[in-house]
């Protein structure tokens, strides 16, 4: 497939659960296993807000360096783990690291439409070519595509696109998708069953595919 290829619509729905419109939020976080570890916990035990406080900011669990971060992150974390339910974050918990990460991941793309149709469209996409790896054109040609798919997205600079560019990457790399972040070598990706059958009960149709997508 040449260049353009992404230029086209990718209206076809996967299941109720499709995220619509795309955002950069993304940027804010990798996956930061350890600390979506203790998110989990918190979520886990229903810690209340002040609990919340109390560990998150007054003890910085995260070992952040400024509130802000710290609020940036927490904020987005629990925003991807929340809508995953109580099986999911007891993987995320307690799961080992492969686990933990592919679970923190489903929350990630359940939570970043541009993360999801990324893997859905362009991993996919190679999967298909049986490539070797990405090239960094085929992230510009993705996002020169979303607004066929979103007409409302925003108008990036050049910087945000290039800083969004590397958390994507940078997640894959750390899921396994890819080698690293220089070789940007795709890998052969098998999904936890654990997380695959929780995904699967929870209707997750959307975010299972995206996830499934090297298998």
């Amino acid at each position: 497939m040449g260049k353009g290829v992404w230029a086209k619509v990718h209206a076809k729905a996967i299941g109720g659960d499709r995220l619509t419109g795309y955002t950069a939020t993304i940027t804010s976080a990798t996956l930061r296993l350890r600390e979506s570890r203790i998110v989990a916990d918190l979520l886990i035990r229903q810690a209340n807000d002040d609990v919340w406080r109390e560990i998150v900011f007054e003890n910085n669990v995260l070992q952040m360096n400024s509130i802000e971060s710290i609020r940036r992150v927490s904020r987005l974390l629990r925003a991807r783990m929340e809508p995953l339910g109580s099986k999911i974050w007891l993987l995320i918990r307690d799961g080992d690291r492969l686990q933990a990460t592919q679970a923190v991941l489903a929350g990630a793309v359940k939570h970043s439409r541009l993360l999801g149709d990324f893997m859905d469209i362009v991993l996919r996409e190679q999967r298909s070519l049986f490539a070797q790896k990405l090239e960094y054109w085929m992230w510009d040609e993705y996002i020169g595509s979303c607004r066929g798919r979103d007409f409302k997205m925003p108008q990036w600079s050049e910087s945000t696109i290039k800083k969004l560019r590397s958390s994507i990457f940078s997640m894959l790399s750390e899921a396994g998708y890819l080698e690293n972040t220089r070789s940007l070598r795709l890998q052969t990706v098998f999904l936890d069953d654990q997380l695959r059958h929780c995904l699967r009960e929870r209707e997750e149709r959307y975010v299972l595919r995206c996830l499934e997508v090297m298998e």
